[in-house]
């Protein structure tokens, strides 16, 4: 499957997040949490719908399908390894941690994020 762009991937996380990782979600929750518009979480559902990641009946809830909850499980590892890495590691102020963390979740590569966990691994046993 091609790479999402950094802000499906964020619906994707967000979804995941609000659906405790698996139940429904409403449109005007996931608008709430990413403080965007209804139109551009219609906008980008459809986008994750057409790459089967999501599944919404007409202005029904939506729901991520198998493929969809391990993209965006994926996408939440990274985010947490990221995390720690730079709040425990390097002394990142929390907050600052939190949103590097965001912006470079979606620039490694799997292997990369495979690779920093292990370190991380190693570090801390």
């Amino acid at each position: 499957m091609a790479k999402l762009t950094a802000a499906n991937e964020d619906y994707l996380e967000a979804i995941y997040e609000l659906s405790d990782a698996g139940g429904p979600v409403r449109s005007v929750d996931l608008a709430t949490k990413l403080e965007v518009s209804k139109a551009s979480v219609n906008n980008a559902v459809n986008n994750l719908k057409k790459a089967e990641l999501v599944e919404q009946p007409h202005y029904g809830d939506i729901t991520l399908t198998a493929k969809g909850r391990a993209y965006a499980a994926a996408v939440l590892d990274r985010h947490h390894a990221l995390y720690h890495f730079l709040l425990d590691v390097l002394g990142v102020e929390p907050q600052i941690a939190a949103e590097e963390a965001c912006l470079m979740e979606h620039a490694i590569s799997d292997d990369t994020q495979q690779r920093l966990v292990e370190w991380l691994k190693r570090g801390i046993s």
